[in-house]
């Protein structure tokens, strides 16, 4: 049992069970969606490697809905999967190895995999008893995240792997030693839900930037529809910590992880 005697969690079991069922509603629903503008955007892989733009316009008109749903997922507190076609060659190199748009897929696709290894390690520790007491809907919510982290990274990957090029089977991140390092020394649920919640925000605000920065409007539009799902997490992590989420009209980019933190391996 732990010695500190905080509460694990600020909302009920029941409150958090209705919450990762919503999530899991909203992944499910989107997450085809999603196969399908990446397979729109495998298709545009020859533009991506040469270099050219795909339209934005199509983008422009096509995305409102989306990052309406966006706008309205995305909570922050006052202060602060599926199989893929793998054919290419486990990531040796990360950084240098990707150019252009597949940078940016090659980061998202190490950050999507950050988060799995984030909240694997607290599923392990909590098995292990450091953690203390650990509610069961807590549990349920942190095996629901990772699946999508999971279904997130496989598509990911599967653009690189349908583009020739390696694909990331880890996090070659800059950040990847200090938030492996912060999640050893958690010995509580609120110290890892702080923890979980920085990376889901780091998450939501990169992929905003990638809808901003990349040119092919399948990449751009794929951005969009899990940016929401990744803001939802984060949410949920807010209502554990007790800091009540206020909805923000725009997500920033402050805390995304850029693509020059993708590091040779």
């Amino acid at each position: 049992m732990s010695t500190d005697k905080r509460p694990e969690m600020q909302i009920s079991e029941r409150e958090l069970t209705a919450m990762t069922r919503d999530l899991d509603e909203l992944h499910e629903s989107t997450f085809p969606g999603v196969r399908t503008l990446l397979d729109e955007f495998s298709a545009n892989l020859a533009h991506i490697t040469r270099g050219l733009p795909t339209g934005r316009r199509g983008f422009l008109l096509g995305v409102g809905g989306v990052t309406t749903l966006g706008m309205a997922a995305a909570c922050s507190s006052g202060d602060t999967g599926s199989s893929t076609t793998t054919a290419a060659p486990a990531s040796t190199t990360a950084g240098a190895t990707y150019e252009g748009d597949l940078k940016v897929v090659a980061l998202a696709a190490a950050l999507e995999n950050l988060a799995v290894t984030a909240y694997t390690g607290a599923l392990d520790a909590a098995g292990k008893g450091t953690l203390g007491t650990v509610p069961p809907a807590i549990g349920v919510f942190v095996q629901t995240a990772m699946k999508q982290h999971k279904d997130h990274a496989a598509a990911w990957n599967a653009v690189l792997s349908k583009a020739g090029k390696p694909t990331i089977s880890d996090a070659p991140l800059s950040i990847t030693a200090d938030q492996v390092k912060a999640l050893g020394a958690a010995k509580s649920v609120p110290d890892v839900a702080k923890l979980a919640l920085e990376l889901e925000n780091a998450a939501a605000q990169t992929y905003t930037f990638a809808a901003a920065n990349v040119t092919d409007t399948g990449g751009i539009m794929t951005a969009a529809t899990i940016q929401p799902v990744e803001a939802m997490h984060a949410a949920i992590l807010n209502f554990v910590l007790g800091q009540y989420p206020v909805p923000d009209a725009f997500i920033g980019i402050d805390k995304a992880v850029k693509p020059d933190a993708l590091l040779p391996k």
